[in-house]
């Protein structure tokens, strides 16, 4: 199963605007320009204006230099166009005046994961989920259990997809990777329970109907296995 790319929890916070700064943005306060600016950025960075996204995150910057927010945002953009070590730099720099920040610890994590350092990403991810301040705790054990995937420690990635879903039960991509790790140990009651809670919930998908093939396969349910397969045949 392809891996979906780790969550960047800056890009979850806020609406998305493409609009010009209105007047007040002057007079508002460096951490509400600041803010405005990122929410610009953020805008054209999905549309894919590299430019324009990176003028606004530099001028967020401007605005606040000390705001971990305005430093994530530029670093997630040097990561975006490949100038990995300005995006080092800044993760860096936001680390170190703000190390208790779960959104930092998490971010920086992902992109340390990116560069195959599993290990120190990995030390993150947890420093994340420790931090009491700190509410997107399932999204950080489900970007650890990725991470040790990549890094091969499939025993370690069940137990931390596990404990995203004890946080918060129906995240998507942790059910289907654990149900996938499952079905390769054999625990096939607990996969299949799984997919179907999967279906209880976001409907019949390509991705959970391919695990169940393969699970029905492997416990030589023939008439199941089949079953699966007319209904993907249906989906195509």
């Amino acid at each position: 199963m392809r891996l979906v790319l780790l969550t960047i929890s800056l890009l979850l916070n806020g609406c998305m605007t493409v609009e010009a700064p209105s007047n007040n943005i002057v007079e508002s306060k460096p951490r509400d320009r600041s803010e405005a600016r990122i929410e610009l950025g953020i805008g054209y960075l999905k549309q894919g204006n590299m430019i324009k996204a990176r003028e606004n995150f530099e001028i967020a910057l401007q605005h606040d230099p000390n705001y971990y927010r305005a430093q994530l945002s530029l670093a997630h953009y040097f990561e975006q166009v490949g100038e990995t070590r300005s995006a080092q730099s800044l993760y860096s720099t936001a680390l170190k005046q703000h190390p208790d920040n779960g959104d930092v610890l998490n971010n920086y994590g992902t992109f340390l994961c990116r560069q195959e350092h599993y290990d120190q990403a990995d030390d993150l991810f947890n420093q994340a989920i420790k931090q009491p301040s700190y509410y997107l705790i399932p999204m950080s054990y489900e970007n650890a259990a990725i991470c040790s995937l990549k890094s091969g420690n499939k025993q370690r990635a069940q137990e931390y997809f596990q404990r995203a879903l004890a946080h918060q039960p129906e995240r998507p991509m942790s059910l289907l990777n654990l149900a996938k790790l499952e079905i390769e140990n054999e625990e096939y009651t607990e996969a299949r329970l799984r997919l179907l809670r999967f279906h209880q919930r976001y409907g019949v998908k390509k991705s959970s109907l391919n695990l169940l093939i393969k699970l029905e396969q492997q416990a030589g349910n023939k008439v199941l296995e089949d079953k699966y397969r007319r209904q993907l045949d249906r989906l195509d």
